[in-house]
Formats: structure tokens, C-alpha cells, sequence
């Protein structure tokens, strides 16, 4: 073989090994610089998956509320006070809402009230967002688990099929682009289970 081939074949071999070692070389740097596209397909702000744990004090039927209850539905939960103030409502009326646009699909969502000073609602209330579980809890530590950059009051937070704490929708959320992300969730979950 000559001096000339020889260099071409060596010229090719390393191109080759460089074209099979680039998107791994790429990868490690886009994750070390850590690296995150601009635009995502979710409106929800995705946080740190992590399994709820402890229980709380179902007020609608006295009994313990405990997070393997989580297992098998989504489900919304905002936390406020029992004397729900107008933004309180607010929050109440976007569930019930985003649960009832998935149609047929609305069975496999939970709605969840975390009263955190331990006043029970009115009546009224109770009566118009009837379905939601309405819960109390004896140490902030339950509560602690969900994050925030203010005030856990300003969230609505969803929780997986599997009792884990996946995603929160910001204050005054955009119940339309809720919708939508929801619908998304429930259908890739149901493709997941096939």
C-alpha cells in the first residue's frame, strides 16, 4: 500500500471515530453548562420530581388522609387559608374548571385543598367546589414539601398518578394553556399504560 492511501485511510478512520464521538462530546457539554431549550412544550414550571410524603386530616369525613391516596390520579392541589379570600376562589374555580375541559378524562383528576390555618370553609364554598378534598394538617412540614418562590399560595401544584410532586402553574395561571398542558399529561399517561 502506498505512503498516499495509506494517509487517506487514516484520515477517514479518525474522521469516522470524530463523527461517532460528537453527540456524546456535545451532550456532556450541553449538560455541564447546563444547557435548557428556550421553548418547551409545557406552560407549567416542571420542578424536581419528589414523592409527597406524610398525611394530613380530611375534614369532609374525619378521617387521615395519606399520600398513597395520591396513587393512581393526577391531582391539583393549591394550599390557602379556610377563609379563602377572592384569589382563593380563584384558584378553586381554575381546578374544577381545567378538570371539567378534559371531558371524559376529568375521572382521573383529583382536586386538592391544603387549608393551612385550620378554619373550615363555609358551607357555600364547600357546597360550590363540591369534589375538592378538603384537607388540614397539624405541622408545616406536609406543607414545606411543596415550593415556592413567595408564598405556596400563589400555586397550584400538580401531583402524578404515582404521588409524586412534578409541576407547579404560576399566580394568576392562564386556564386555557392549563387545559392544554393537562390534556397533554393525561394523554401521554394513558399511552404510558397501554
Amino acid at each position: 500500500m502506498s505512503n498516499e492511501v495509506a494517509r487517506s485511510n487514516r484520515i477517514k478512520f479518525i474522521a469516522l471515530i470524530l463523527l461517532m464521538l460528537s453527540p456524546v462530546v456535545a451532550s456532556v457539554i450541553l449538560h455541564n453548562v447546563k444547557f435548557r431549550p428556550e421553548s418547551t412544550v409545557n406552560y407549567g414550571e416542571l420542578l424536581e420530581v419528589k414523592a409527597i410524603r406524610g398525611q394530613a386530616h380530611n375534614i369532609e369525613n374525619n378521617t387521615i388522609f395519606r399520600e398513597r391516596q395520591l396513587h393512581g390520579k393526577w391531582s391539583f392541589v393549591m394550599i390557602d387559608s379556610g377563609d379563602c379570600d377572592e384569589y382563593c376562589q380563584k384558584k378553586l374555580y381554575q381546578m374544577r374548571q381545567v378538570r371539567l375541559a378534559q371531558n371524559t378524562e376529568k375521572d382521573r383528576i383529583n382536586r386538592i385543598w391544603i387549608i393551612d390555618n385550620q378554619k373550615i370553609p363555609s358551607q357555600e364554598l364547600k357546597k360550590e367546589f363540591e369534589g375538592t378534598a378538603l384537607l388540614t394538617v397539624d405541622d408545616g412540614e406536609f406543607i414545606d414539601q411543596f415550593p415556592a418562590n413567595f408564598s405556596n399560595k400563589d400555586h397550584i401544584y400538580i401531583i402524578d398518578p404515582m404521588g409524586n410532586l412534578m409541576m407547579r402553574y404560576p399566580r394568576d395561571a392562564n386556564p386555557s394553556k392549563m387545559v392544554n398542558d393537562i390534556k397533554l399529561l393525561l394523554k401521554l399517561s394513558h399511552l404510558e399504560h397501554k
